[in-house]
């Protein structure tokens, strides 16, 4: 059975937002068992089963709007880019549009407004954080920002986050405040926290609930795919929709 992640948040109740475990697929190997993406050297046919599972499990509206990921910050917006377009985001504002990121220690972000209106995936490595994706993304909600919620999937974890000071020295040099996303490890290097990185840049924008980041995919190895633990792997999905008005 697929098992799956609840976003948590004040969401209204056709607001959908689920994070797959690497838990109910029929991938094997390294790829046990729920692999969801189509770029990463695993049978083609199985990931199109996985896809097909996870659609029929979550009676998804349409197909997913998988995006060409890029570790960059451009957002696509359904309905006027086309599946398979390079960003590392997507928004819609149309019910029935599934917005989907894959993940494998990135943080997966999903957002939506108190309304109900829009919703958007992002996906935010490092690199995308520290080129705004998270503000690119905001700038595409209609919403006001205290309106807007938040919610950060499962990533890699403060504790086996390694990165060198160059890494710091980007956040650092952006905003000081963000050193405190960092503690010192071995010379020359820090363990960061990607979900309080993220919290802060949402905290800044005045988004009104940030909720999530209790995970590590790295120390999860029974729930969670983990590039950084185990290199060729699989990838988990968040997605977000809306569902039709009744």
């Amino acid at each position: 059975m697929i098992e799956l992640l609840q976003a948590e948040w004040p969401a209204p109740a056709h607001v959908r937002a689920v994070v797959t475990t690497r838990q109910g697929g029929v991938s094997r190997d390294e790829f046990d068992s729920l692999n969801l993406a189509d770029h990463v050297d695993d049978d083609a046919e199985a990931v199109k089963q996985n896809r097909r599972l996870l659609a029929h499990y979550c009676q998804l509206p349409n197909e997913p709007f998988w995006l060409q990921q890029v570790h960059g910050c451009e957002v696509a917006q359904i309905g006027k880019d086309v599946r398979g377009c390079a960003a590392d985001a997507v928004y819609s504002d149309q019910a029935g549009d599934v917005c989907v990121v894959l993940t494998a220690d990135c943080l997966p972000l999903l957002l939506t407004d108190r309304d109900g209106c829009e919703v958007c995936a992002v996906h935010a490595g490092w690199r995308g954080l520290a080129g705004g994706v998270i503000e690119r993304a905001l700038a595409c909600m209609q919403a006001p920002a205290e309106s807007i919620l938040a919610w950060m999937g499962p990533a890699i974890g403060a504790s086996a986050f390694e990165v060198g000071e160059e890494v710091r020295q980007v956040f650092v040099s952006d905003a000081e405040e963000s050193g405190q996303a960092f503690i010192p490890g071995r010379p020359g290097h820090w363990l960061a926290d990607i979900y309080l990185l993220a919290k802060l840049r949402l905290m800044r924008a005045g988004v009104g609930f940030i909720g999530g980041g209790d995970y590590c995919t790295v120390t999860d190895s029974k729930r969670f795919y983990s590039y950084r633990r185990d290199g060729r792997t699989g990838r988990m999905a968040s997605l977000i929709w809306l569902e039709e008005s009744l």
